[in-house]
């Protein structure tokens, strides 16, 4: 027998896991960072920028859009580039995506985009397949640097604010609102059905809201506050001013009746707190605010409740106007008068017309009247050039009108009188032809003589709001049956409005309800002036009324309050306007708060 003798193998020789030897275990190793560094290089050598924008397909298109934008220059200097927005940063998510990528490839080698009429034809197919993919993760590249929770709403102007706390509450993601950022936006070409689809919000992504976002609320509402008494002392200084006018005024008209200059016992002309005329206030006593108007163009109730509006959910949620566009007016009016950031909803541009007027309003009441006067600035006459000699109303220089309801009245609440223009109005973009209306069986119920006029969705049997297969929009010709308009009459659903002509110094008192009658109301007294470069109109109107479409005032109740300024010779659509404002006596939860004399 032969004895065969063991010998131990060498290091290199030894057997590991699965029968491998450490040499081959360290060869595969080697070669194993070998490749995952080649692999690794590779895969960021295609994920950076330079690399996306290297063939002309996308150098030529989708980059210079964004170049232009801010996610690639800002004032921070950080910049994300294709890979942020468009390659996940999971490893599987991210080979997954390159994966995918492989078919761009194909479409590259075919040609599929390679011109810009090509890319345009298929802009939309690749748009609704990068916005899906974003609904789907909860728009997850997006928050790499935006993230929910780490946001702070002190630095939010207040619409952003609102719009971040909805998200929150009812699961909205990124990609809802903010497509079309760093490229052309084709949102416009998605039908109703996708829009809705893919703007719906998804329950699993509500999140609780931040403990740091809810201290970030408490400390807005306090610097808000402290703005507010700021400017209510601001206000009370313009009041004082405007008064000091009024005096002046009052004084030279005592001076002229007499032939002696009225004079205190200081030999200083008389001051008195009561305006001029008839109508006798002692504007001390009054309680005023600042309210800026600004120019809407053709921005209707259903453009609010359209696909175009970013606030439509918001709005139809039950979000005032002013809650998230009060500090922007000023802003909002320019972009539209001027055509340029707006250009949907001013087609005829009035060069030189201002965006917004900053109206004082003083509110006071006796026992039987509310008394409110209204002060602003006159601005140089600006021709409109669509008009023969420039101005569309040359007899009255100024209209001023104003509008009362109860929450009775849809969107009352938190649009004010915006509930009453419509997209198929008298000079706005949907209103029919005159030979439509008067051709129309309901020519003999309406008033057709100067188009369609303001009217209320309560007379409607229903507004378009998509405008499908071409449809207008609006709802003039939807008209209820009269038995149902007088079932909203004597539910409260009409707009009470008070008119006055500066030219003619006509006052008119009516409602709106299934059309604007612009008479049969108890009427109200009006004395207006243009001193120093300021107007001044001062209305009185009875609190308490037996007539129809007449607002009731109350003490401890408030009522929705919205007026409008034809400046300049205007009419129609072409005025200022105020978004809706609560009014009540003597209550310090309204915004115009009329103080007893």
């Amino acid at each position: 027998m032969v004895l065969k003798t063991f010998s131990k193998p060498g290091f290199w020789s030894r057997r590991l896991m699965l029968g491998t030897t450490v040499a081959g275990a360290v060869v595969f190793f080697v070669v194993g960072i070998i490749f995952w560094g080649g692999f690794n290089t590779a895969m960021e050598a295609t994920n950076n920028l330079e690399f996306c924008i290297g063939c002309h397909e996308m150098e030529s298109t989708v980059y210079q859009e964004y170049t232009p934008s801010i996610h690639y220059s800002n004032r921070t200097g950080v910049r994300a580039g294709c890979p942020d927005c468009h390659v996940p940063d999971p490893w599987i998510h991210k080979m997954v995506r390159k994966i995918q990528a492989s078919k761009e490839l194909f479409h590259w080698m075919l040609g599929t985009y390679d011109t810009k009429e090509k890319f345009d034809a298929h802009r939309i197919t690749m748009a609704k397949s990068v916005w899906q993919t974003m609904k789907d993760t909860d728009s997850r590249e997006c928050r790499n640097c935006h993230n929910l929770e780490s946001m702070n709403p002190e630095f939010q102007k207040p619409r952003a604010r609102k719009q971040h706390l909805n998200a929150f509450e009812t699961g909205q993601t990124c990609i809802d609102c903010h497509k079309g950022i760093a490229h052309h936006n084709v949102r416009d070409q998605l039908t109703d059905e996708e829009l809705e689809a893919l703007e719906a919000p998804n329950p699993d992504f509500i999140r609780e809201i931040p403990q740091m976002y809810k201290e970030g609320l408490v400390r807005v509402k306090e610097k808000e506050a402290a703005l507010a008494q700021a400017e209510k002392a601001e206000a009370e200084k313009a009041k004082a001013e405007i008064q000091k006018k009024i005096d002046v005024a009052v004084a030279a008209a005592l001076a002229d009746a007499s032939g002696q200059p009225a004079v205190g016992n200081g030999g200083q002309a008389v001051a008195s707190s009561q305006a001029p005329g008839n109508i006798k206030v002692d504007w001390g006593k009054s309680a005023a605010r600042d309210i800026e108007l600004f120019y809407p163009g053709t921005a209707s109730i259903e453009w609010i409740l359209g696909r175009n509006h970013g606030g439509k959910r918001a709005f139809s949620k039950g979000d005032r106007c002013i809650e998230c566009h009060e500090e922007e007016i000023a802003d909002i009016g320019q972009n539209i008068v001027s055509g340029e950031s707006e250009k949907e909803l001013e087609p005829s541009v009035i060069p030189g017309k201002r965006g917004s007027i900053k109206v004082t309003i003083d509110a006071t009441h006796d026992e039987e009247n509310l008394y409110l006067r209204f002060s602003w600035p006159d601005a140089e006459h600006t021709p409109a050039p669509f008009v023969d000699g420039g101005k569309m109303d040359p007899e009255n220089a100024m209209k001023l009108a104003f509008m009362l309801s109860t929450d009775d009245v849809e969107y009352a609440d938190r649009a004010g009188c915006w509930g009453t223009c419509h997209a198929d109005a008298n000079t706005m973009p949907f209103a029919p032809e005159s030979k439509v209306l008067l051709g129309s069986e309901l020519a003999s119920r309406l008033n057709f003589d100067v188009g369609v006029s303001k009217y209320l969705k309560e007379t409607r049997t229903k507004l378009e709001l998509k405008g499908r297969r071409g449809k207008a929009l609006g709802g003039w010709d939807k008209l209820k049956s009269q038995a149902d308009i007088d079932a909203a009459q004597n539910a409260n659903q009409f707009m009470d409005i008070v008119r006055y002509k500066s030219g003619s110094k006509q006052v008119e008192d009516g409602q709106i309800l299934a059309e604007r009658k612009m008479h049969g109301g108890q009427g109200s007294e009006v004395e207006a002036s243009l001193n120093n470069g300021t107007w001044s109109v001062v209305v009185k109107r009875k609190l308490v009324s037996d007539k129809p479409g007449d607002v009731n005032i109350e003490p401890g109740k408030l009522y929705n309050f919205g007026f409008a300024i034809h400046d300049d010779y205007t009419s129609a659509r072409f005025h200022h306007v105020s978004f809706g404002y609560k009014l009540g006596l003597d209550n310090g939860d309204a915004e115009i708060n009329a103080v007893k004399q």
